[in-house]
């Protein structure tokens, strides 16, 4: 219990409160206008000459409610019940007092929470205290305090919802970072490993055959061209204001091929894709090209002695199964090369509904395989 309170007292104002705008001027004007009519048509309502004057003073505490809640409701609050008490229990009948009703609501909705402690405390006590000055019936104090209990009902359903729609904000920004952050591991750590290998290829033969470092910088230029288009077109994803362009390209089965084209020096890397892929949704397509474009490069880098990489997808009414397997050797480094590359694979199969698994074979080698469903990814 103690927690709790300690975590409400502590409760922060609300953010960015708006700002007071021309609207507010106009309700204020609107309420003590009527303020005045009412008192000048109303001839039976008693001390009119008192609450006119003291309704025209408290309604501008409207024009602070959202940036001084609590001052507001002290001052507001504090005076109608005085003016009770020193007119022998007389209550206002000015209509427009009502309007005070929106500093509870203010107090709720933007204080903090020792501003709603403190209010609370003064509004429902100079409440009680009007009403028992006044000698007002059990059932008017009742839907009195009914009435007051709404109107701080209302400002604490609206925080809520403006936090709920904050901490769904926080969670599109998070998943949309960690999205990021496996498309940049998956295209930019594939292409530099790629980058990587050739250029240590190149120098290691450049004294004995000086054609081939040439032809490992050739193999490095396409290599980062081919990041840069990818990147590009991660940007044009994430600036939803721009169109993207016609001859941007998303990844998919199709392009498995290019794995094999791109192995280089490095082990062979065969590609076999069994069953229809024209009718599979681009997303599935691109997450299996991503998840096989990982597990090579992992492959590439991890597998001691490697001679073979294999890359099998096969379709189905159902779903899409991939499986890349190698010969190199096991041991500690391949288990450590593991890191975000295959925490980013199980994550991006798990948002289409999937599973990922890796793991070393019962001899040699290497596999993982992900099974993503088409009804998921069509959605």
């Amino acid at each position: 219990m103690r927690d709790l309170l300690r975590s409400v007292w502590n409760e922060p104002q609300a953010p960015d409160p708006p700002r007071r705008s021309w609207r507010d001027w106009a309700l204020v004007g609107a309420f003590v206008g009527l303020a005045i009519i009412e008192g000048i048509v109303r001839q039976d309502l008693p001390h009119r000459i008192v609450w006119v004057p003291v309704a025209v003073a408290i309604l501008p505490a409207l024009l602070w409610r959202r940036s001084r809640p609590l001052p507001m409701v002290t001052v507001a609050f504090t005076g109608s019940a005085a003016a009770t008490v020193l007119l022998g229990g007389e209550q206002s009948g000015i209509g427009a007092m009502g309007a005070m009703l929106l500093l509870p609501y203010a107090l709720y909705r933007w204080g903090s929470g020792r501003d709603i402690v403190m209010g609370s405390a003064v509004a429902f006590t100079t409440a009680g205290i009007a009403m028992l000055a006044g000698d007002v019936r059990v059932g008017d104090a009742i839907a009195g305090f009914l009435v007051l209990s709404a109107a701080v009902a209302l400002g604490l359903a609206f925080r809520y919802r403006a936090r709920a729609k904050v901490r769904e904000r926080e969670r599109i920004k998070l998943i949309e970072r960690e999205r990021l952050a496996r498309d940049l591991h998956d295209t930019v750590a594939h292409h530099v490993s790629a980058m990587a290998i050739r250029a240590q290829a190149g120098l290691a033969t450049a004294e004995t055959t000086p054609g081939a470092a040439v032809d490992a910088l050739r193999l490095i230029e396409a290599e980062a061209a081919s990041t840069l288009a990818e990147m590009r077109t991660i940007v044009r994803v994430l600036r939803r204001n721009r169109p993207v362009d016609d001859g941007d390209h998303t990844p998919g089965i199709a392009d498995l091929a290019s794995l094999a084209a791109q192995a280089g020096a490095g082990p062979s890397v065969e590609v076999e894709v069994d069953g229809e892929i024209a009718d599979l949704p681009p997303a599935l397509g691109t997450a299996i090209y991503r998840l096989a474009q990982e597990s090579v490069t992992n492959a590439v880098r991890h597998a001691r002695n490697a001679t073979r990489i294999e890359v099998h997808v096969t379709t189905d009414d159902a779903s899409v199964r991939l499986l890349v397997r190698d010969d190199g050797d096991g041991g500690p480094a391949r288990s450590a090369g593991a890191g975000y590359g295959l925490a980013g694979m199980v994550e991006r199969a798990g948002l289409l509904g999937g599973t990922c698994r890796a793991g070393p074979n019962p001899e040699r080698g290497w596999t993982v395989t992900a099974v993503l469903p088409r009804e998921r990814a069509a959605t």
